[in-house]
């Protein structure tokens, strides 16, 4: 039997949709008002889950505390209140569009998750534009 556990979290940042290998009017026509030179930015919306057996001992999947610590540790405090393009390495030389970001933080946290547990990802960018990855 597999179950399902979810947190949600947020967190604000700026960014800006730039490839530097891109002329000016290529960014722009690309991904117009998000290439502004002086970035932009958003309330981040996101939910992690965890899917996998529950231990009969705790009849936890995964004690909810442990993964907001996980989500603290490796979201929260590295992307809140941040330029993502200018103050998150992994993002010095990634686009940081919410499929890029989602990804990264599916790799950072499946680092610490059990192998197998399967692992979601859900961003949400705005209150109607989202981005879900599970992995590979």
């Amino acid at each position: 039997m597999r179950v399902t556990i979810s947190r949600k979290a947020h967190f604000n940042a700026a960014h800006r949709l730039h490839r530097k290998d891109w002329t000016f009017e290529k960014n722009d026509a690309v991904f117009g008002k998000c290439n502004n030179a002086n970035f932009h930015g958003h309330n981040y919306g996101l939910t992690v889950s965890v899917t996998g057996k529950i231990d009969p001992e705790t009849g936890f999947v995964l004690d909810v505390k442990v993964l907001a610590d996980i989500i603290l540790e490796e979201v929260e405090i590295p992307f809140d209140h941040k330029n993502l393009n200018l103050d998150v390495p992994e993002f010095q030389d990634l686009n940081p569009t919410a499929e890029n970001i989602a990804v990264v933080i599916w790799n950072k946290i499946r680092k610490r998750i059990q192998p197998d547990f399967d692992l979601e990802i859900v961003l949400n960018e705005t209150d109607r534009n989202f981005v879900t990855y599970k992995g590979e």
